[in-house]
């Protein structure tokens, strides 16, 4: 299916290395995740998202965009198509305001459900889907749930405000299609709800039965000499708490990070301070 980064720092770090240079590169996944690509990043606070129904191998697009990238917060996307047909507003990253969503997954029988789900999402929010994808109807019932919170551009949108409103839509979207599958390599029809959303301080992951894989801290880090950000946490494992750094990735990468894989129905994100917090998975899912 899709596959997802994404990346927050306390430093604006060039992520070329993971999106092109590396053997398991975002690029290189293309070949087998050929439906289109996209990336989020965030300049003075404000979200630029470039898409295109391309393989990113092929596309000079994309390698120019890896190459200038140069951000905190970085959301990519390879697209492998199960609901919606191969168009720009149906490619991922999703945005509305500054927030940002990527999805890797299914929403079974969504061409049955689309309008219940539709239904649950407010009016306001609702005329600004564009596609035919259910990835962008979970953004927009989670972005619902958020509004009720919170207000949506709030700079410092709570994580826990975040993390109940994503566990919401996700238990409404499992009592309409099911509970979340599990095995990672079932066929791609079944109900996968792994995602990733931010607002470019805010980040947070649920892993929906597709894996996900979280770094926040590197064996060594290359640039612990030099760096005026570097901390101890860079290179220790944080269960909460402060960290330099905050990666996703459908599958580690190559290089100095240390991964770990999400449990299903778990959650990770960290806030505008780069606080971690860890949401446990919870069994009803």
């Amino acid at each position: 299916m899709c596959r997802i980064f994404g990346f927050r720092s306390v430093i604006q770090s060039q992520v070329h290395r993971s999106l092109i240079s590396a053997d398991n590169a975002l690029m290189i996944q293309s070949e087998r995740h050929s439906d289109g690509w996209g990336v989020a990043y965030y300049v003075a606070g404000a979200p630029h998202v470039i898409k295109s129904v391309n393989t990113a191998m092929s596309d000079n697009l994309f390698q120019r965009v890896s190459g200038v990238v140069t951000s905190e917060t970085v959301l990519a996307h390879l697209r492998k198509a199960t609901q919606g047909q191969l168009s720009t507003i149906n490619t991922h990253p999703f945005q509305y305001g500054s927030w940002v969503f990527a999805h890797n997954g299914n929403i079974t029988g969504f061409s049955e459900l689309r309008a219940g789900i539709l239904e649950r999402i407010p009016p306001v929010l609702r005329r600004f889907i564009l596609g035919d994808t259910d990835s962008e109807a979970l953004f927009y019932l989670i972005l619902g749930k958020m509004a009720r919170r919170c207000e949506l551009h709030r700079p410092g949108y709570s994580l826990r405000d975040l993390a109940a409103s994503v566990h919401e839509a996700v238990s409404e979207v499992i009592a309409l299609a099911g509970p979340i599958c599990r095995d990672n390599d079932a066929p791609p029809d079944n109900n996968f709800l792994s995602f990733v959303i931010t607002n470019g301080r805010t980040m947070l992951a649920h892993q929906g039965g597709k894996t996900i894989y979280v770094s926040t801290h590197k064996q060594r880090c290359p640039d612990r000499d030099h760096c005026p950000s570097y901390a101890p946490e860079c290179e220790s494992p944080s269960t909460d708490g402060f960290v330099s750094h905050l990666v996703f990735s459908s599958e580690p990468l190559q290089g100095d990070n240390v991964w770990q894989p999400m449990s299903p129905t778990e959650m990770i994100g960290v806030d505008w301070r780069m606080q971690l917090q860890r949401f446990p998975a919870t069994a009803a899912s």
